[in-house]
């Protein structure tokens, strides 16, 4: 038997509703209920917020087929140091994940080599062409908990339907990228002043507008469930949020980066500006915080997606899309967020655990009896410098280089067994 205490934290568990100075036991790898006893590990966490480990709804880990960018092994390693425990990771691979044995293969792989629990999303069409539906119940049998075809919309609406109607025979949820194809190809940058200005061809919010509104009516229609891949815009907060009102099984995500940057950063023609959906102007990045205030969002993921040095450096219009989002997402937050006092702590720990855990629908998010046992340890007064060069991620596409910010993920602990240590450089 194997037992840690995690000593006079403030505890934050919005499943269980604590937040409370206390101390955290796991025995055997799961969170218990014991008050004493012999230790193996014990953790002095006075003065820091202790709450259960982070999950991540759509990362790219690019393995098999683009390792020269991320493996489970440099993506899981990125993940605890950013406080992740669970990360969801989509099917962009070569081969792509659309059968029962990509899915065992990524699970397989990061049972080998990953820091932390990994759970495959399936591609809704074959090869993420948009065309035919894949093998969902074999996909399900493999162990997919969400079915998506990633940054690739699911533009055909008959697709779509299906999709949700199959899906929910088996319990699962449909993540939709929402961009409208013939609106936004070409596109390097918000549509608007700055665009304008920049001489660069913009995607319009309506691209993305136009699509939610599309899922969300069917989703109504079929009775499945659907998630928004991270929303960017005023009208789909607005949009999410009566339809939740009406009951429909909808949910959707925001990104960082989507919440501290807007399209005026592109002034710079900087690439690792360059992010699907794009960089919004300020009053959209205000309907977000409003929509993570009230709860019409109810969860933050990262969209980690590294992109080689050689491919970002290049000019706007040929660099991909994409940032390295793991490692900086809790400070990103926490300026966003904790600083504009949008948020208090126990509703961020939320957005970034138990709101994701349901999205995904795993058993994660929680410190209660039983579960497993993946917490994090964050310092939240910790004032750091980013630097991308440090980062456990193979890339560094990130355009926070520099940047001063607050708060630290000082130790992490996935299923009992301590996954990082700041201090210890696990």
């Amino acid at each position: 038997m194997t037992t840690t205490v995690i000593r006079g934290g403030r505890v934050i568990d919005l499943v269980e509703g604590r937040d409370e100075l206390a101390d955290v036991w796991m025995v055997d790898g799961v969170f218990s209920q014991a008050t004493s006893g012999p230790v193996d590990r014990d953790v002095n966490a006075e003065g820091m917020i202790v709450c259960p480990g982070f999950i991540e709804t759509q990362a790219k880990l690019q393995e098999s087929g683009w390792e020269e960018g991320e493996t489970i092994a440099t993506a899981t390693a990125a993940a605890v140091a950013g406080g992740v425990t669970s990360l969801a990771c989509l099917p962009e691979t070569v081969p792509v994940v659309d059968n029962r044995a990509a899915v065992e293969f990524i699970r397989r792989q990061a049972e080998r080599t990953g820091s932390c629990h990994v759970f495959p999303l399936g591609a809704v069409t074959k090869n993420r062409d948009g065309e035919e539906l894949a093998e969902i119940g074999q996909l399900v049998e493999g162990g997919a908990v969400a079915l998506t075809d990633g940054k690739r919309p699911i533009a055909n609406a008959e697709i779509m339907r299906r999709s949700l109607e199959y899906s929910r025979m088996f319990g699962r949820r449909i993540f939709d990228h929402p961009q409208v194809p013939e609106l936004s190809v070409g596109g390097v940058m918000h549509e608007g002043l700055y665009s304008t200005l920049l001489g660069l061809r913009g995607i319009p919010a309506a691209a993305e507008e136009i699509f939610v509104a599309r899922d969300v009516a069917l989703a109504e229609l079929t009775g499945g469930s659907v998630h928004l891949m991270t929303i960017s815009t005023a009208a789909s907060v607005d949009l999410v949020r009566r339809a939740r009102g009406r009951g429909v099984d909808v949910t959707a995500s925001v990104a960082p980066h989507h919440l501290v940057l807007t399209d005026a950063e592109l002034q710079t023609f900087d690439s690792n500006c360059k992010v699907d959906p794009p960089l919004r102007s300020r009053e959209h990045v205000e309907a977000l915080m409003e929509g993570l205030a009230d709860g019409t969002i109810e969860s933050i993921c990262s969209d980690h997606r590294p992109v080689p040095s050689e491919e970002k450096d290049l000019e706007l219009d040929a660099a991909p899309f994409g940032i390295v989002g793991l490692e900086t997402m809790l400070p990103l937050c926490v300026r966003a967020l904790i600083d504009s006092e949008c948020l208090g702590w126990p509703q961020l720990i939320g957005l970034l655990t138990s709101g994701p855990a349901g999205v995904l629908g795993i058993d994660r998010g929680s410190l209660a009896e039983g579960r497993v046992g993946d917490v994090v340890v964050i310092d939240p007064g910790a004032e750091w410098t980013v630097d991308p060069s440090q980062f456990r991620s193979r890339c560094c596409n990130s355009p926070f280089d520099g940047w001063q910010v607050r708060g630290r993920v000082e130790t992490v602990f996935v299923a009992g067994e301590m996954a990082y240590s700041r201090e210890g450089g696990a």
